[in-house]
Formats: C-alpha cells, sequence, structure tokens
C-alpha cells in the first residue's frame, strides 16, 4: 500500500460508517415494509372470510328454512285431504281411525312449525351479526388503507434520506485511497453493515472479543489498517481520531 495518511483515511471511514450504518438500517426497513403489508391484508383477508362463512351459515338456514316451509305445505294439504275423505267414510270405526291420522299429521305440522319459528329466529340473528360484520370490515378496510398509505409514506421517506445519504456518501469516498475504500465496502457486505469498530477496554466493539495489547500497539502506530482477529473488522481507537 502506497505511502498515505492513514489516520486522516480511518477519519474518512469512521464518517462513512456512520452513513452506512443509517442506510442499511433504512434498507432493512424498507425491505420489511412489504411483509407488514402483506401481514395487514392477510388479517383483513382472516376476517372477509369470516363474513363469508357467516353468509354461507345464513344460507344454510335458509334453505332449512324453506325445506320445513315446504314440508309444513305437504303437511297441510295431507290434513285437507284426509278431512275430504271424512265425509265418504261409512263405519264409525272408520271415522275414528281417519281422525287419529289425521291429528297425527296435525300434531307432525306442530313440531314443524316449532322449527321454522326457531329457524327465523335464527335467521334473524344470522342476518343482523353478517350486518354487523359489513359494517364493521368497512371501518376495518379504511383503517386498512390508511396504515397502508402511511407505509407506502414512510417508504417514500426512507428513500429520499437514503437518497440524501448517498450524496453526502458521494462527498466522503473520493477521500478514501481505493484499496482502503475497497477493503471497508468488502467487510461492510460481509458483516451486515459495520465495517469499522473502535476498541474499548480491550475489546472490540463489533464482537466483543478481546485484542490484545500489541494489536492495540499496532493501530497507535497508523502504519497499516488493523483489523479484529475474529470478526475482520476494521479497528480503531476511539479519541485519537479527529472527524
Amino acid at each position: 500500500m502506497q505511502k498515505i495518511n492513514l489516520k486522516a483515511q480511518l477519519a474518512s471511514l469512521v464518517q462513512l460508517q456512520k452513513i452506512d450504518t443509517e442506510i442499511y438500517s433504512l434498507r432493512y426497513e424498507k425491505e420489511a415494509k412489504p411483509e407488514e403489508i402483506k401481514a395487514l391484508e392477510a388479517a383483513f383477508e382472516e376476517k372477509k372470510q369470516a363474513l363469508t362463512t357467516l353468509e354461507k351459515a345464513s344460507l344454510d338456514l335458509q334453505k332449512q328454512k324453506k325445506e320445513r316451509e315446504l314440508e309444513l305445505g305437504s303437511k297441510e294439504e295431507e290434513v285437507k285431504k284426509l278431512q275430504t275423505q271424512l265425509y265418504s267414510l261409512k263405519t264409525n270405526k272408520e271415522y275414528q281411525t281417519m281422525l287419529q291420522q289425521i291429528g297425527s299429521v296435525k300434531a307432525d305440522i306442530s313440531v314443524i312449525e316449532d322449527k321454522i319459528l326457531i329457524l327465523i329466529d335464527q335467521v334473524d340473528k344470522a342476518k343482523a351479526e353478517i350486518e354487523r360484520e359489513k359494517q364493521g370490515l368497512q371501518e376495518e378496510e379504511k383503517v386498512l388503507n390508511l396504515k397502508k398509505k402511511d407505509i407506502h409514506d414512510r417508504i417514500k421517506e426512507i428513500e429520499d434520506r437514503i437518497s440524501q445519504l448517498d450524496s453526502q456518501r458521494k462527498q466522503i469516498t473520493p477521500n478514501i485511497d481505493d484499496k482502503v475504500l475497497g477493503q471497508y465496502e468488502r467487510i461492510l457486505t460481509n458483516r451486515d453493515g459495520l465495517a469499522i469498530v473502535t476498541v474499548k477496554d480491550n475489546s472490540c466493539q463489533g464482537c466483543n472479543m478481546f485484542v490484545p495489547p500489541q494489536v492495540i500497539n499496532e493501530i497507535k502506530m497508523y502504519e497499516r489498517i488493523v483489523t479484529c482477529e475474529v470478526c475482520n473488522r476494521i479497528l480503531y481507537i476511539d479519541g485519537e481520531i479527529t472527524l
């Protein structure tokens, strides 16, 4: 490496790291936003499915009610038919038997009517619940759209801020040696956006591992870039670098 002012180079890298830390954080936040929207939409879709289930149950109740009404009509016709036949019977025994048969059918009618009344009540309750759910869904949809708008607005803010940071970055990178910058950016990519860290209390602030005294001495000599033996991040001594 050609002779350069390494202390100044490290100072520029520290400035660059501050910018890149924010850029990485913003990019991570932005990448998470589509999943936020998916989660909101999935929750709303579940509520729509719940409404669909209620509507299907309501239709089933109405179908049952219709079937009982048809059954009731059939039984009532049967009673009329049997009552008409009463006048044509010749013996008292036949007459009593027919009355018993009519009574049995009327008992069936009473049971069917009770079932219809229960179904009418169930249908009314189902319709009321469906109406409440529909109104609730309309409100939920408004909330969903507002939340999605907030997310999209935040994405735009992030993009604008990243653009500003990129401009700041371009003002700093020309001051950094190409080889130094290349090393920094390789580490930045491989270490989740953190390439240069300070040494504090003989510990690397990137991985918290012990940094031997001889390594600290090497850092203070500013003859070459010194990296952590464990995490490979560039090391510097806080307080010795003037920004």
